[in-house]
């Protein structure tokens, strides 16, 4: 099976690197250079993950992400500018999946494309059928990867799926950051927080009655998370 991404950065060479850098690993990659033209290019095509530069005339990054989240949750991977975490932070809170600063190494890009397409994709490719987890005002449904509570039934963005199944399945145990990070990234654990931190506060506000005080994903001071034992 082959898999196609989307890149949407003005940087015309890079955006040709990427593409040929990708296609060893049996990925199609299409280029646009613009965040309009990118919102358009996914109406029309069928991506199983979108690589996001921040830093673009007319519509950022940030702007097109909040279109691109308006009709999808497709994976989305940033492109940030070297030390610029204040855009990491706020990505991530915005909807991105996971994100990379320039200038980047293009085999850590691989990596990180190929491991978000493989988790968007696992459910799909199973042919099997698993029955929705249900929790207390909670149902996680692992076929559609989305979840119902009292405002409704919506897809979750995967890490956002990933964190919050993780959690779920071990309901009551105390995880780490490490732990969380390594099961939800898959990859080793570097310290920094603000992914983690980053994601639990994007799904607090989805599914928590009250995100301030959460009742289903409790924070464990100076260790990690827990899924509320109770429910």
């Amino acid at each position: 099976m082959t898999n196609r991404i989307l890149i949407i950065d003005d940087n015309k060479e890079l955006c040709a690197l990427i593409k040929q850098s990708v296609a060893p690993e049996n990925i199609d990659a299409d280029s646009c250079f613009s965040g309009v033209d990118g919102v358009t290019m996914l109406q029309k095509n069928d991506y199983q993950l979108i690589l996001l530069d921040v830093m673009m005339p007319g519509m950022d990054g940030f702007q097109t992400m909040e279109k691109i989240r308006q009709q999808s949750s497709i994976p989305i991977l940033m492109l940030t500018s070297k030390n610029d975490n204040t855009s990491k932070v706020c990505g991530l809170r915005s909807g991105a999946d996971d994100y990379l600063t320039k200038p980047f190494d293009m085999d850590e890009l691989i990596a990180r494309v190929v491991s978000l397409i493989r988790r968007y994709t696992r459910f799909n490719l199973t042919g099997e059928h698993s029955h929705p987890l249900s929790y207390q005002g909670l149902t996680i449904d692992l076929d559609s990867r989305s979840v119902t509570t009292q405002n409704g039934t919506f897809e979750l963005p995967p890490k956002e799926f990933d964190l919050l199944l993780f959690c779920a399945k071990n309901q009551g145990r105390i995880l780490t950051k490490q732990q969380i990070y390594e099961e939800v990234w898959g990859e080793s654990y570097v310290y920094d927080d603000s992914n983690i931190m980053a994601i639990i506060s994007r799904l607090r506000k989805k599914i928590e009655p009250d995100s301030g005080t959460p009742f289903y994903i409790q924070t464990v001071k100076g260790i990690g998370y827990r899924f509320n034992k109770e429910v």
